[in-house]
Order: structure tokens, then sequence, then C-alpha cells
């Protein structure tokens, strides 16, 4: 039973991983000229990289991902993507502020993620004190940006590079 939940578990997380890392870069793509771009694109880098390792541990348990969670999630990304946000062709500032909150929610699940997994057995095998660090440092990093783009609920420009 513990390999199946384990199975479970690290499907979840796997499928949502494809469908944040594919909105983390969107993020960072459409945020590239702003002030803390450079940041964002490092993050985004950093999911897909924390997405590869998450795989590569399924792999040395023999879990495959899952296609039909995977498509669900990438069903509910794109419907994610048709809100408006008051702008109907070009990109809301709304857009940016909005998917930085799903990004935080997404690596604070992966925060959760490594801490599980940090006490299975599976912690003999990986340093997840080393992947705990850096998506703490991507919390922290996205909250910021977060505030940041928050003032254009004050009418404020949104920041540009």
């Amino acid at each position: 039973m513990p390999n199946e939940l384990l199975e479970i578990y690290l499907t979840d997380h796997c499928a949502a991983a494809a469908a944040g890392s594919r909105r983390m870069r969107r993020l960072a793509d459409a945020e590239r000229s702003a002030e803390d771009g450079s940041t964002l694109e490092r993050i985004a880098n950093e999911i897909e990289e924390d997405r590869t390792t998450l795989l590569s541990i399924m792999k040395a348990e023999g879990i495959e991902p899952r296609w039909y969670k995977s498509a669900v999630s990438r069903v509910g990304e794109a419907v994610g993507t048709l809100k408006t946000n008051g702008q109907l062709f070009h990109r809301s500032p709304l857009t940016s502020l909005v998917e930085l909150e799903g990004m935080r929610m997404g690596v604070t699940g992966k925060l959760d993620l490594w801490a599980a997994l940090q006490r299975t057995p599976l912690a003999e095998r990986q340093d997840f004190d080393a992947l705990i660090e850096r998506a703490s440092r991507q919390l922290h990093d996205l909250d910021e940006a977060h505030a940041r783009r928050a003032a254009v609920l004050d009418g404020a420009p949104q920041p540009t590079g």
C-alpha cells in the first residue's frame, strides 16, 4: 500500500509540475522586459529542472507519469488562460499578478513535496535539503515579484524594464 500511495502522490505532483513549468515559462517570457525579468527567467529554468528531478525520482522508483493526469492538468491550465482579466486582446496587468499567485501556490506545493519526501527512504538517494532551499528562495522571489505587481491595483503602472 505505501508504494501505491507514493505512486499516486508523485504522479499528482508530476502533472502539476508540468503545468506549473509551462505557466512559469509563459510568465517569464511575458515579463522579460520587467525589472525582475531575469529573476523570473531563472525561476522558470529552475522549475523545469525541479520537474526533471521529480521525473528522475519517479523513474528510479519505477513510476511512470500518468497521461490522464497530465491531460487534466493541461486542460485546467488552458482554461486558466481564457480569463480576460479586463482586457480581451492584450495582456492585462492583472494577468501577471494572478499568474504569480498561482505560481506561489505551486511552489508552496513543491516545497511541501520535497519536505514530505525528505521523511521517506528516498532521502537516502536524493538531497532534498537543497531542493527545499531552492524552493524557499523561489517562493521568496515570487513574493517580491507579486508585491511589485500588486501596485497595479492602486492604478500604478506595471513595472517594466
